[in-house]
Parts: C-alpha cells; sequence; structure tokens
C-alpha cells in the first residue's frame, strides 16, 4: 500500500456505485476478543480479525505481559496462546496504547486484575485526556492498587498488581462505555462475587456486545437488572475458533455512499440490525429514514446508542433536502478529540449554517465552498466521513474540490480505506 500524501485531494465519482467492498474486521470486537482468549485457558484463533494501529497495539501489549499472539494478516487471523505464561516478570512492565481506547481501558482492568507485578501504561498526549477516572475507581474498590503518575483520573498509569477482591460497586460509565466493559471482562477473576451497580447513562449497545462476547467465550454472564450486574468468579471457556464480524461502523461509509453518488453496493457477510453484536449495524436504518423523508423537512436522528456514525451523517448533511438535527452526542466531545465541536468548524469550513449545542447539532444546508481542506485532529473518523462528501461530483467535472489533510489516520481502524474508495471509484467510472 503506497504513503498517502498529507493533503489528500478526494476524486468525485462521475457514475453510480455498482461493486462490492469487503469491509475490515470489527475493531471492538477484535480487541475486546483479544483480551477474552488471554484470559481463557486454552488457545484461541480469532478468524476475520482486525489488522489495524489499534489491535496491533492491543496483541503487541499481551505479547509484552507474557501470551503468544501469532498474527496471519494475509489470512485475517490471530491466534492466542500460552496464557500460562501471562503476569511472569519479576521486573517492571512497560505497555503503550498510542491512542486506542479499547486498549488502554482493557489493559488496565487486565492489569489490576493479575496476581501479581508491577505495570506502567501510557498513550499518545491526546489519550493522556481521554476519561479514565470510572473505571480506575472501580477497580480500587475491588482491591487493586492503581496509581495515576499524572493527573489524577487520567493516564499513565502504574498498578502494582494483587489481584481482585471483589465486592459491591457503583461505577459511572457515562464518559465511555468502554469503562464498564473492560470491567465486565475482568470481572469473573476476581476473588469474590463482583456486584456493579451503574450510575449515569452508557450506551447499552457497547455493553451488550460485550456481555453477550462474553458468553459466547463460555463467561456467565446474565443481562443486567436496572443496571445492576453481578458476576461470580469463573473462567472463560472459550471455543477453539472464534469469528470476528465485519465492522459495521465501517460499513457505513459505503452505505452513505450510495446515498451521495447512487447506485448500490454489496457488502458481504454484515449482520443487518439485530442481528450481530454490533449496534452500529442500526445506521442501515437511518440511511433508510433519509431516503423516505419528505423533501424539505427536518431530519431528527438521535446517535446515542451509534454515535460512533454520526459523523457519516454530519458530513452528507450538506446534501440533503432539508435541515439535518443529530442528538445524544455529548460524550463524543471526549474520544479521540471533541468531534461536536470538530464537526461543527469542518462544516462551517464548508459554507453550511451550524448550530452547536452540548449534545446537539443541527445543519442547515447552503452552497458548498469549492476547494476546501478537511482537518482531520488525529481522528480516523473525520478522514472517512469527509472523504464521503468529497465524492459527490459538485463542479460536474469529476475533478477534486475537497481534500482531507492528514488522511492516515485511518490506519486506526481501516488502514486500505482509501485505496479501497479509489478502486470502487475506478470500476464504477469503467462501467
Amino acid at each position: 500500500m503506497n504513503p498517502l500524501p498529507e493533503i489528500l485531494p478526494i476524486t468525485p465519482f462521475t457514475q453510480p456505485l455498482n461493486d462490492e467492498v469487503a469491509l475490515p474486521g470489527s475493531k471492538s470486537l477484535t480487541n475486546r476478543a483479544l483480551l477474552l482468549a488471554a484470559m481463557s485457558g486454552t488457545p484461541v484463533t480469532l478468524t476475520g480479525a482486525l489488522f489495524s494501529d489499534d489491535t496491533r497495539l492491543m496483541a503487541n501489549a499481551l505479547r509484552t505481559l507474557g501470551c503468544a499472539v501469532e498474527a496471519d494478516e494475509d489470512a485475517l487471523t490471530l491466534r492466542v496462546s500460552h496464557q500460562a505464561g501471562l503476569f511472569q516478570h519479576a521486573e517492571p512492565v512497560e505497555l503503550f496504547v498510542g491512542l486506542a481506547g479499547t486498549a488502554a481501558r482493557f489493559l488496565t482492568a487486565f492489569c489490576a486484575a493479575a496476581p501479581r507485578g508491577v505495570y506502567r501504561i501510557d498513550g499518545v498526549e491526546q489519550m493522556r485526556h481521554r476519561p479514565m477516572a470510572g473505571l480506575i475507581g472501580a477497580l480500587r474498590e475491588l482491591g487493586a492498587d492503581v496509581r495515576c503518575t499524572g493527573e489524577e483520573g487520567f493516564f499513565p498509569v502504574e498498578i502494582h498488581a494483587r489481584g481482585l477482591q471483589g465486592g459491591s460497586i457503583e461505577l459511572d460509565a457515562s464518559a465511555s462505555s468502554q469503562l464498564l466493559s473492560a470491567l465486565l471482562m475482568v470481572a469473573p477473576q476476581a476473588a469474590s462475587t463482583v456486584d456493579v451497580q451503574l450510575v449515569g447513562s452508557v450506551r447499552w449497545t457497547f455493553v451488550e456486545m460485550t456481555r453477550r462476547l462474553m458468553v459466547e467465550f463460555g463467561g456467565q454472564i446474565a443481562p443486567a437488572v436496572d443496571g445492576h450486574f453481578r458476576i461470580e468468579p469463573h473462567a472463560y471457556r472459550p471455543p477453539e475458533v472464534h469469528p470476528i464480524e465485519p465492522d459495521a461502523t465501517a460499513a457505513s461509509y459505503w452505505q452513505a455512499l450510495i446515498l451521495v453518488v447512487g447506485g448500490s453496493i454489496r457488502l458481504p457477510n454484515l449482520r443487518q440490525p439485530g442481528q450481530g453484536l454490533q449496534g452500529d449495524a442500526a445506521f442501515a436504518e437511518v440511511v433508510q429514514r433519509v431516503w423516505t423523508r419528505p423533501s424539505g423537512e427536518l431530519l431528527e436522528e438521535n446517535f446515542k446508542e451509534i454515535s460512533d456514525t454520526f459523523l457519516t451523517l454530519a458530513a452528507l448533511s450538506p446534501l440533503l433536502d432539508g435541515p439535518t438535527r443529530i442528538t445524544g452526542i455529548a460524550h463524543t466531545r471526549h474520544q479521540e478529540t471533541d468531534r461536536v465541536a470538530g464537526a461543527a468548524a469542518e462544516l462551517r469550513r464548508l459554507g453550511q449554517d451550524v448550530v452547536e449545542e452540548e449534545d446537539t447539532l443541527t445543519i442547515t444546508p447552503r452552497p458548498l465552498k469549492l476547494d476546501q481542506v478537511i482537518e482531520t485532529y488525529g481522528d480516523h473518523r473525520f478522514a472517512m466521513s469527509f472523504a464521503i462528501l468529497g465524492c459527490h461530483d459538485l463542479r460536474r467535472d469529476g475533478l477534486p474540490w475537497l481534500s482531507i489533510h492528514h488522511p492516515e489516520v485511518c490506519a486506526k481502524t481501516f488502514p486500505h480505506f482509501f485505496e479501497l474508495l479509489e478502486s470502487v471509484r475506478q470500476k464504477s467510472s469503467a462501467g
């Protein structure tokens, strides 16, 4: 794969789609499955796994901690084994998680549940500003020694492992559902029952993804009752082979591309809403509502449960016939960047009328400005979402009118996105 330029012009489509796109595996599922496999006593092979910056960081950390993770990128498989080698280091272990929120939260909980050892976990500067306090507090209540060596409640952390005792705790995971997911996955490792009472709101689609995946790996965890989970100590007993679903969030870009350029596209093995583990599959229903909305009427969508896809709709809103109101997105201000403020800034750069509130964006279409460079803020979802908008043939001459700054950020979850987008465009032009 050729390196991408710092500023990448997006060549518009001049013909409708008629192609098939093989989606990468889900990042959320790959990193969860890697952690669950590491906590299992037998080898596990993950098929259809994602190979990206985030999953490589997770796999490398598990190797550093002592288990084997064999990768075959051509076959899209990861095999986790030699789990007995975990946590055997006499010296402190240094782990680097970059900007991978899943790896950061999951590894913090995993090391806190370890029987012994000292573990120092850090990431890039942006990761040091992502919320960790709820998880750190909960782990401490369960008996873990977790020390924040910088600002309290944030990375970097130093963990002096002595296992988890168990007990009853309250957890506020409103800042990120990953805080709760991390705790749930390691809870069976505790010495006694863990009772978790959720306080505040949470994105239940991701929590339920975690719980159901735990069950698929032989875990024993019932659905929450009034926000309460009860987890007894037990061992994971996974299948020898576990398939990873195609990434439903990545699918949103191609589903949006149909709205932008017309035609049809096939996404093999993508689960329909309600059929798989990923809540973001529901973006397909958003697309359907865009198609059927009466001309000129307000389109209002609550993205609380599928907020990783809100930028996909926001970026194409200038092309819609009528205003778009996107709600349920306040927590995305604390992700790779402040996604609400960033979306507002980039849409205004393109000449759009944007009203930004804490939890909401309202976009009223205005004529698009030509020759704009979209800032990505180190966030992969800005790059991919606005690239789809750039596929619109605004000049009606097939020439680029929009460019992406630092397109390489897609390596976080979809390394070959732009290569694939250009391939699909060329096939559409060839008829």
